[in-house]
């Protein structure tokens, strides 16, 4: 191999077609490809006497690696070049940068023009199928005075991933809203989209919102990417006991069943598998929700749409004279739709629908508070299933270390196993290229199943609070949040910081 020097004239117009080097790479290793042919691949680096790098690249390609020395800031300016913008502004006057960029934002035909650059459309489809190859759920492009910050939301955590030159902002934020149909145009106000993308033969729906921020708008993605989704309740980690109990409840005639937890512990997916388990020919099903996520064959969706007065409850009234057996509110958002839900529970329909409270008992009371009355409510409450969302440990880095003793006291105490044999040994992940280091692959649920029996009902007609309802559950036999987390924790399939993050 080669040590000839490169000068920055010498580093091509666009970046030649090499697969297996995202920009983030380039960056993070100071290495950028030259020009790639059958005899071999011509990279710049920062450091060509790096010999796990070449190797590295080597191993990837499968070709001999001609090492170019070149400085850093060339090589990062190239990527810049190639990725984030054709031109550099650096060296204009302050104010009149600040200007013209101002000017910018206020033409549409401008900003369309940005937005179709081949540089702006590379960064956006990269960060969009970088998301998706590390299975991200959402993506962040949020504004701040010198920079665009860009973060994913994997397994539920928020990672900064990357910042770009603020210079682009305007570009990247008008592609995103071209992509998504929105008004580019309009910056004031808060817009929502849809895009639709494929991956290979999977179809990716993608939810666009943007919201107008001190220094510009700030733009989330939700990717929904349906083929990773299974709609199945043996799926979602539900303890075998009540995973009978709750498939008992949701095979009711009639009744209200709730599914409570706070935004993204997966209520939705839980009600969308409740909903293929009982879907039958003999069943009228109908839903109404916002939005509908996933389309389910053989049920009846429907789309709130608050501005012409389909809401919630206006919905739910119309429902009601379609016949259904079957009906899910995606969430009862207020004491109307409450009042509804409750009475068509009681005059002979099986209704599912969402809350956000902490845990099973609050949803009783939060129903109460909005002016539901008690004697209706224990005669049409079948049950309540709180739940969270707590990732999985990496199977591929998956270590065995002893828990403190502390951490072991409170495990013992909380699954009531006093005076039982417990082991100290749990596990955890050390971090690897398959979970992106950070020790976690995927997620599971934890659930706490409050089934109303006598002695709950006779306390929600007492009017008790919640720890009295609770008390009344876990007398018989009703398991809380962290003692099913903690009993995955001693299963291997979580860690116990896992358990305490989403149960605090």
């Amino acid at each position: 191999m080669n040590m000839n020097a490169i000068p920055s004239t010498e580093f091509p117009d666009k970046p030649p077609l090499v697969d297996g080097l995202s920009p983030q790479v380039m960056r993070q290793w100071k290495v950028a490809p030259i020009s790639m042919d059958e005899s071999g691949i011509r990279v710049a680096m920062a450091n060509p006497r790096d010999l796990y790098l070449r190797e590295l690249l080597e191993s990837v390609y499968q070709k001999p690696v001609e090492a170019l020395a070149a400085s850093e800031e060339d090589i990062l300016a190239a990527i810049y070049r190639w990725y984030e913008a054709d031109v550099d502004l650096e060296g204009e006057d302050g104010d009149a940068a600040s200007q013209a960029e101002d000017e910018l934002w206020e033409d549409p035909e401008q900003l369309r023009d940005l937005a179709s650059e081949a540089p702006v459309i590379r960064l956006v489809n990269h960060f969009i199928s970088q998301a998706l190859e590390v299975k991200a759920s959402d993506i962040h492009f949020e504004p701040f005075k010198d920079h665009l910050k860009v973060r994913y939301r994997i397994d539920g955590v928020l990672h900064d991933i990357e910042s770009v030159s603020r210079k682009l902002q305007p570009a990247i934020t008008s592609r995103l809203k071209l992509m998504a149909k929105m008004n580019i145009a309009e910056m004031r106000l808060p817009q929502d989209g849809r895009i639709k993308v494929r991956d290979g033969r999977r179809e990716i729906d993608i939810r666009v919102s943007s919201l107008p921020t001190l220094f510009g708008e700030s733009i989330v993605l939700r990717l929904l990417n349906r083929d990773e989704v299974r709609l199945d309740l043996a799926y979602l980690g539900m303890p075998p006991d009540m995973l009978d109990t709750f498939g008992r409840l949701i095979q009711r005639p009639y009744g209200l069943v709730l599914v409570t937890g706070p935004t993204g512990s997966g209520k939705t997916t839980t009600l969308y598998a409740v909903m293929n388990r009982i879907n039958a020919p003999d069943k009228k099903i109908v839903t109404v929700e916002d939005p509908v996520e996933y389309q389910l064959d053989g049920i009846n969706q429907i789309q709130v749409k608050p501005k012409i007065g389909l809401t919630f409850a206006s919905a739910l009234r119309t429902i009601l004279r379609q016949d259904p057996d079957v009906v899910l509110v995606g969430e009862i958002r207020d004491a109307e739709t409450a009042e509804i839900a409750v009475q068509s529970a009681l005059t002979g329909h099986l209704v599912f629908s969402t809350l956000h409270t902490n845990d099973a008992a609050s949803a009783i009371i939060r129903l109460q508070e909005m002016g539901v009355e008690s004697y209706l409510l224990s005669s049409s409450l079948l049950g309540v299933l709180a739940q969270r969302l707590v990732r999985r440990i990496c199977h591929e880095c998956k270590t065995e270390y002893e828990m403190s003793p502390e951490l072991l006291q409170q495990a013992v105490q909380a699954l009531g196993l006093e005076g039982k044999q417990v082991p100290a040994r749990v596990w955890r992940g050390k971090g690897c290229s398959h979970c992106a280091n950070t020790g976690y692959s995927g997620r599971t649920g934890i659930f706490e199943l409050l089934e109303v029996d006598d002695r709950v009902r006779r306390r929600i007609l007492q009017g008790v609070d919640s720890e009295g309802i609770s008390r009344a559950a876990r007398a018989a036999g009703m398991r809380m949040l962290r003692q099913d987390g903690l009993k995955k924790v001693l299963e291997g399939l979580t860690t116990p910081e896992e358990v305490m993050r989403v149960t605090n």
